[in-house]
């Protein structure tokens, strides 16, 4: 284990001592990257550093480093600062060279001044990125987290004793909490309702001290008392911090919607909140009368959105905790093991089959012994979007499993086994309450000048769930055509657009979309698949719930694992096996002009493509092709046969 040292605890030791050493070269910034980056690259040292995702603010001891796993829901306009500033002892005009990075506050010591005309004086520039928990992060990704942190949490020494200052937003749970949350979703919708009754961080009582503070001639809070901080998640009912994350190297390289785990030294001093809400009152309204909202909006107090100086960041493949950070060719050579990396993919690959297997039996007992049904899931939880040909993305695969029960539970039980498996997931029913009301669509708020967020606005490879079976008579309002359309544009285009007012901006995304649905969708689907059940429990609840807890811990980290990592496999078709598909889908044309299309053809592709990944091959071979037509010859057959029952098109 690496000891606990003042890089961990007092990162601005480090950095004042390499800035000393170095100053005025310009190279102490780069020293200060290097010396984190190695301290990090030591023994499981990332596993030393606090999460913000995992343990609350007051526990964490300010001005420490710290972690934080996010979704970049907005960006601000960059902002200036002073990179070294100058002070000076009026008494003695005795100078010290001081660094501002990393700090939200010049610091000077006692009897000192800055020195605005200083020679020495250098300003820089930083980018402001705010960001939120991944949206719809799985309770089991959160756990594993965990149980990573506090392996080691016991001999450090970044943890203090709670302050009365700020009430956490997140309330930790065990293990065996959140598996009983997740197998009775009822009990949670409980909690939340009682913990609302208690002390609510979005109300209009400010912190203690900040209280003491204000008492003392610094008046945070109005008479009038302003509306709650809005933290902006996309989905309802998120928790979680929402942060600044402030990135002085590197920023153009991130964007919206980029999911990021960054490093950097934990800012939450109160003075932010006097130094703001002093500002704001300084405005004169008749000269700028947005400026108020947004300062509220970008300065929010740092007890509800704490500040995090950015020492490292990295773009993030993926958001699994059982799979190593990166895993693609090209990252691998920057990881800390890329031997190890590249010896926990081959060990896995080599027991693929079995795991397969056991998924696939899995999976038909939730769909109620329904085995193709199941084959086209494991196919659509490791389809992505690989490539984009123009407008098209290629390797989207939005299933429609109809057949599904009317307003029964079987649907959210299938969503329940579905969040088991990935690292986030949404399910959205879809009501007529929920497209009329419901905000999809992100725009953009001028008075505030920041991003709105809506539900549409989710993480690279989050599955989403929209559940038809809930859909009523009844008449959408232009708010609700419009979510449609946002839906439906996201699952053909794999876009969405957000709403700037005076233009719409395309943002593409990369969302695994399942519908479930009584009879065809209404809205468009690469591939339906209707569900025929052998087996009908006569009770569903009791069925779906003992399903999950005969699955061995091990043996679910296993699909988990198996889900996630076959998204990131490279996949190609050599020359000779694409003329021998040609050749093959000529010959069906021949054979049956009417019904074989363009569109089969693309479909039977991606449907072996994902058939091969799911077997751990990353070419496509003649058995796996001939297995992708057999497959697809089932599904068609099924949909005809319904056809005749119903007497009409599904």
């Amino acid at each position: 284990m690496p000891c606990v040292a003042d890089w961990l605890n007092n990162p601005f030791s480090i950095v004042q001592g390499i800035f000393a050493q170095n100053v005025p070269n310009s190279d102490w910034e780069k020293k200060v990257t290097e010396y984190f980056k190695e301290k990090l690259k030591e023994n499981n040292a990332t596993n030393w550093v606090p999460s913000l995702n995992d343990v609350p603010v007051h526990y964490l001891k300010p001005n420490s480093l710290v972690k934080f796993r996010c979704m970049v829901q907005d960006m601000f306009d960059p902002e200036f600062y002073m990179g070294v500033y100058e002070t000076v002892d009026p008494n003695t005009n005795a100078r010290v060279l001081h660094f501002g990075k990393y700090r939200d506050v010049a610091e000077c010591g006692p009897q000192q001044e800055i020195d605005l005309n200083s020679s020495q004086t250098v300003t820089s520039e930083r980018q402001t990125f705010y960001c939120v928990p991944v949206p719809g992060e799985s309770a089991w990704s959160v756990v594993v987290l965990n149980l990573q942190f506090y392996a080691y949490i016991s001999a450090s020494q970044a943890r203090v004793s709670p302050s009365t200052s700020y009430t956490p937003s997140r309330h930790k749970r065990s293990y065996e909490e959140d598996e009983d949350m997740d197998l009775h979703p009822s009990k949670q919708k409980e909690q939340h309702i009682g913990n609302s009754s208690g002390g609510d961080i979005h109300g209009c009582v400010e912190p203690k001290r900040l209280e003491t503070e204000a008492s003392a001639g610094h008046h945070l809070i109005s008479p009038n008392c302003s509306p709650p901080l809005d933290l902006n998640f996309p989905l309802p009912g998120e928790k979680g911090p929402a942060c600044l994350v402030k990135v002085y190297e590197s920023w153009e390289n991130f964007k919206v919607n980029d999911v990021l785990e960054v490093y950097g030294i934990l800012s939450v001093d109160p003075v932010l909140s006097i130094v703001n809400n002093e500002e704001s009152s300084a405005l004169d309204p008749m000269e700028c009368m947005d400026t108020a909202e947004e300062q509220r909006v970008h300065s929010p107090p740092a007890s509800l959105v704490p500040r995090i100086h950015v020492i490292l960041a990295q773009k993030l493949q993926h958001i699994n905790p059982l799979l190593p950070a990166c895993l693609n060719e090209e990252e691998s050579k920057t990881c800390e093991y890329p031997n190890l990396t590249s010896l926990f993919v081959s060990n896995f690959m080599s027991e693929l089959s079995p795991v397969r297997a056991e998924l696939l039996g899995f999976l038909t007992h939730a769909l109620l012994g329904d085995s193709l049904a199941a084959e086209y899931l494991i196919l659509h939880l490791i389809s992505t979007v690989y490539a984009r040909r123009d407008v098209l993305p290629l390797g989207k695969f939005t299933v429609n499993l109809s057949g599904c029960p009317r307003n029964s539970i079987f649907t959210e039980h299938i969503y329940r086994i579905i969040q088991q498996l990935v690292p986030a997931s949404y399910r959205l029913q879809m009501t007529i309450e929920n497209m009329n009301h419901s905000r999809f669509i992100p725009h953009k708020d001028y008075t505030a000048n920041r991003l709105v967020s809506g539900v549409l606005q989710l993480a690279s490879n989050t599955s989403l769930v929209v559940d038809e079976t809930q859909l009523e008579q009844g008449q959408l309002d232009t708010t609700g055509v419009h979510n449609v359309t946002a839906l439906g544009n996201l699952i053909t285009w794999q876009k969405v657009d957000y709403d700037f007012n005076y233009h719409q901006m395309e943002f593409p995304c990369n969302i695994n979309v399942l519908v479930t649905s009584e009879g065809r969708s209404l809205l468009p689907s690469d591939c339906q698949v209707h569900l025929q059940p052998q087996i009908i429990p006569p009770n569903m609840e009791e069925y779906m719930n003992s399903l999950l807890t005969a699955v061995l811990p091990s043996v679910l980290n296993k699909f988990r694992i198996y889900l996630s990592l076959l998204r990131l496999l490279d996949y190609s078709i050599s020359d000779e096996v694409t003329k021998a598909v040609e050749e093959d889908f000529v010959e069906m044309r021949k054979n049956d002009p009417e019904s074989i299309t363009a569109d089969d053809l693309h479909r039977t592709l991606l449907v072996a493509r994902f058939l091969s990944l799911s077997a751990g091959q990353t070419t496509l071979s003649r058995e796996r092709w001939l297995r992708a037509k057999q497959l697809e010859a089932l599904r068609k057959a099924r949909l005809q046969q319904q056809k005749c029952v119903n007497g009409n098109e599904l």
